[in-house]
């Protein structure tokens, strides 16, 4: 008998970086088609608000993911609220845009931008994963033995890093070279884990670029020619929860792009 695909109806979710962009977009859908959602971002950031538009059965965490006892506290708000935890989305990340080496100006890459980068994105996405998967540990198992997923976001900047990319290219790397270890460690107690490589997508980053840039950019894309949407993200992170066996593995969400220098 065909095992059935899971719902993500009645599922209690964590997004990382959950107030803007591809987290916002993600928090959102989960709520849409019958979840839970804890938006975890900076307490600087606008997630106070954007749980509120969601309603009930969304909450805001603030909190550090490089913070061992910040993301304990998101655990432990989470079992007090929802009582489970069933989905974890690293989307939270940072970037900085600087050449290796400065010639003209005699000045190489900053070490401590360099590291900051690869703490966040690396290490920050690492953190939730190995503090979320204990908690996932608790769920009953389905008929198939599943406890839970956890989905990564990476980037296609992990295969074609641009010039002044060589941190954030790092950084998505990393994330990308530890997806398939990591659901092999987390295999016998049933959670997927699953990462995500988007193109040029309209999140917040990239909207502060002039119009022009954007065009170019979306130009690059060769179909569909435009920069993807938040909601695309979103939706595949609700297809890799609902298809039990994509585990492992790194998609990339890029309209067939493939940056060139």
């Amino acid at each position: 008998m065909a095992a059935a695909l899971r719902s993500v109806k009645g599922m209690v979710g964590l997004v990382t970086g959950g107030a803007s962009g591809l987290g916002r977009a993600t928090a959102e859908r989960l709520v849409q088609q019958g979840a839970s959602a804890v938006i975890v971002d900076l307490p600087t950031s606008d997630g106070p608000s954007v749980a509120k538009a969601l309603g009930e059965q969304c909450v805001f965490a603030p909190a550090d993911v490089t913070s061992e006892a910040d993301v304990k506290g998101v655990l432990t708000l989470v079992r007090e609220k929802f009582g489970r935890l069933d989905l974890a989305v690293n989307c939270a990340g940072i970037a900085v845009a600087v050449k290796t080496y400065h010639a003209k100006k005699d000045m190489p890459h900053s070490l401590e931008d360099f590291q900051r980068v690869l703490n966040v994105n690396v290490a920050g996405t690492f953190n939730v994963i190995r503090l979320s998967a204990g908690e996932m540990g608790k769920n009953d198992p389905d008929s198939d033995g599943h406890r839970g997923v956890i989905i990564n976001t990476a980037s296609v900047a992990a295969f074609e890093g641009q010039v002044g990319q060589a941190a954030y290219s790092a950084s998505k790397g990393g994330i990308v070279g530890m997806t398939l270890p990591i659901a092999r460690d987390l295999a016998p107690m049933g959670i997927r884990v699953v990462t995500i490589a988007p193109g040029l997508f309209a999140t917040p980053l990239l909207a502060g670029l002039p119009e022009k840039v954007q065009t170019f950019l979306a130009r690059q894309v060769p179909f569909p020619s435009r920069l993807g949407q938040p909601g695309e993200y979103a939706h595949l992170v609700q297809c890799i929860v609902e298809n039990p066996m994509l585990n492992g593995e790194v998609i990339r969400l890029d309209g067939a792009l493939r940056l060139q220098p």
